[in-house]
């Protein structure tokens, strides 16, 4: 049976989450918002491609940056409303230029930074 994007459980905004991972290695590399347009988009080209709520508009990931992720799999999950998009990264998935957006943990009550600009 084909894939439908209308098929997912998008949210009052007809947006749905996404979490990339970096399938080589397991990491999350960042987490944004799709629309239907936006999965049938990824899954047409190969390249991941969001939906901006501040800009209201496609925002495929690399285009301006060129730091591209190229998609290997799109996972749903059981309740139908979140994705998981496995990727290949190229460069800093992160707009600080690190290799992920959750470079801060907490530990021992402190934010500690983790992950260092790849400059």
């Amino acid at each position: 049976m084909p894939f439908d994007p209308a098929s997912l459980k998008y949210d009052a905004n007809g947006l749905i989450p996404c979490i990339a991972q970096e399938a080589a290695t397991g990491q999350v590399l960042m987490f944004a918002w799709m629309n239907a347009e936006a999965v049938a988009q990824t899954l047409q080209t190969g390249r991941v491609t969001y939906w901006s709520r501040s800009r209201q508009s496609f925002w495929v990931k690399g285009e301006s940056s060129g730091h591209v992720q190229a998609l290997v799999e799109l996972r749903i999950d059981c309740d139908r409303d979140c994705l998981l998009a496995l990727v290949r990264q190229e460069g800093p998935a992160c707009h600080t230029n690190r290799q992920s957006c959750f470079y801060t943990a907490l530990r021992a009550g402190e934010e500690v930074e983790i992950l260092a600009p790849m400059v």
